[in-house]
């Protein structure tokens, strides 16, 4: 997904990882390129081969996020065992597993970047689009896929906002009952 070389990152993974810290601290409104590239410990010119400009850089923070969470959902479907709305359940359990430390940066940018130019969630539009028609195409209960897939949403939200009520272990909770929706279905 992003090139290492011998284990170190790559300059524009240093760069993005950077932009995600300071966005996490300051919020993307008064991020900078300069700090940026101070952070990721390169020159200005250094950042500027890689992103030439800060929309070019929300938009790799982004790409790189819907990257982090497809990878983790494929990493996934090979330990999650086969039934029920597996797709559902590879698409909840991903967005629960990503919703801590960088990821919550790189949310929180997004959203932030989304303020100042909307267009930059198209990529995010269409994977989010995608996954409701993967669903559609391979639910066994599409009601109880929906109803999973918007409270991990909600439930997220709620964190990225550091709005959420719910205690871990009320998180664990939540998180058991999606997986036992998901595996039942919905009453009848």
């Amino acid at each position: 997904m992003f090139n290492c070389v011998r284990g170190r990152k790559s300059s524009r993974e240093k760069i993005l990882d950077a932009a995600a810290e300071l966005v996490g601290s300051i919020g993307s409104g008064r991020l900078t390129l300069e700090a940026v590239a101070e952070r990721a410990g390169l020159s200005k010119g250094g950042l500027l081969y890689n992103f030439p400009n800060k929309e070019a850089l929300l938009q790799g923070m982004i790409q790189r996020m819907i990257e982090e969470v497809s990878a983790e959902k494929e990493a996934l479907r090979g330990h999650v065992p086969a039934g029920r709305n597996l797709e559902a359940r590879l698409c909840t359990t991903a967005l629960l597993k990503m919703r801590a430390g960088k990821m919550k940066d790189v949310a929180n940018g997004m959203l932030a970047a989304s303020s100042e130019n909307p267009a930059l969630l198209e990529p995010v539009r269409q994977v989010i689009q995608k996954n409701l028609e993967d669903m559609k195409a391979t639910a066994d209960d599409l009601d109880a896929c929906l109803i999973a897939w918007l409270a991990v949403e909600g439930l997220n939200s709620f964190e990225m906002h550091d709005l959420s009520p719910f205690s871990e272990d009320d998180r664990e909770q939540i998180a058991s009952s999606i997986t036992r929706l998901l595996e039942r279905g919905i009453a009848q």
